[in-house]
């Protein structure tokens, strides 16, 4: 099937078929950062379901066929805002019109709390500045409370406490990217997802692509990247789980021609988490992960992980 007849299809399918949601109706989530945070606030009052796996670009994912019954059941659905997940706009707003179709981000940090690229639209990836993706649960525990009034108490439970540990793990993030050398304190990735991270942790952020992987990195932005990493000395460059690593290979690649050697570090969970049933595959795993890769790829030290965080932990046997 030609790619540009997906969208209309799908969209005559969910007017054909548009209804309440079904007795086995889910909660569905885009992306994995809210299908965790939904799941976790949910506990045993609501099944959550994440559209989108590990290593899937919400800024290129094109709703299929194969998503229109998923959707369908969906009693309630969550999804970033901001333009994360711009392909399916439409779909989701045609289901907007038979039950509640959330975007998160956008209910919970307004846009003046927001960063942007160039005055143009609000950057999307809040999940990196975890002070602010902890807004992300009030509006979460609202829709699911809603949902199902009879849960609301012990939702409102799991809300706090979640907050609780996300409280500790911004301090965490902060305190061991602090111990980063000044002078090799640049996170270096292949797109431009993590500059929550660096404003809310005191570290520069240089993407080699703006904000959307449907942009391209020209020769000029890997040239200019290639010098800061000549100049300033960093030590890695960091590729992305859901990003192709060539523009951070060729990076490496210029960087050697100008006689500085910078190694490849771990690889970073930007727009989606790691595999399900692992500790990467949880919001708290995925940034546990990318400050270790970063903080000990630019020669830092981790701190003491936070004992309001040691029963996910022990959950995870992290």
């Amino acid at each position: 099937m030609n790619r540009p007849l997906i969208l209309p299809l799908l969209l005559l399918s969910l007017a054909l078929f548009a209804c309440d949601p079904q007795e086995d109706a889910k909660v569905i989530a885009t992306v994995g950062m809210l299908g965790d945070v939904a799941a976790t606030v949910a506990g045993d009052c609501a099944e959550v379901v994440t559209m989108m796996g590990p290593g899937v670009d919400p800024h290129l994912y094109q709703a299929s066929a194969s998503d229109v019954q998923l959707l369908q059941n969906a009693a309630l659905i969550f999804y970033v805002g901001y333009n994360l997940e711009g392909q399916i706009g439409e779909v989701l707003e045609t289901l907007s019109e038979t039950r509640p179709v959330v975007a998160v981000a956008e209910e919970a940090v307004p846009e003046s709390e927001t960063l942007s690229a160039d005055d143009k639209a609000a950057d999307p990836h809040l999940w990196m500045d975890v002070s602010l993706w902890t807004k992300t649960v009030d509006v979460i525990a609202g829709e699911l409370a809603a949902l199902n009034e009879a849960c609301a108490a012990s939702i409102s439970e799991r809300a706090e406490r979640l907050k609780t540990e996300l409280e500790a793990l911004h301090a965490w993030i902060a305190l061991s990217v602090a111990s980063i050398p000044e002078t090799q304190r640049v996170l270096i990735t292949a797109h431009d997802a993590f500059a929550y991270y660096g404003r809310a942790y005191d570290i520069e952020v240089e993407g080699i692509q703006g904000i959307s992987t449907a942009s391209e990195a020209s020769l000029a932005d890997i040239r200019e990247t290639a010098n800061l990493v000549s100049e300033r000395g960093v030590p890695a460059l960091f590729v992305e789980s859901s990003v192709n690593p060539r523009t951070i290979q060729a990076v490496q690649a210029a960087a050697r021609d100008r006689g500085a050697e910078v190694g490849l570090g771990a690889e970073l969970f930007s727009d989606a988490v790691g595999e399900s049933g692992t500790a990467e595959g949880t919001y708290i795993g995925m940034l546990k992960s990318n400050t270790e890769s970063i903080v000990t790829g630019l020669g830092g030290a981790v701190a003491p992980w936070p004992p309001e965080l040691d029963a996910w932990a022990e959950q995870w046997k992290q």
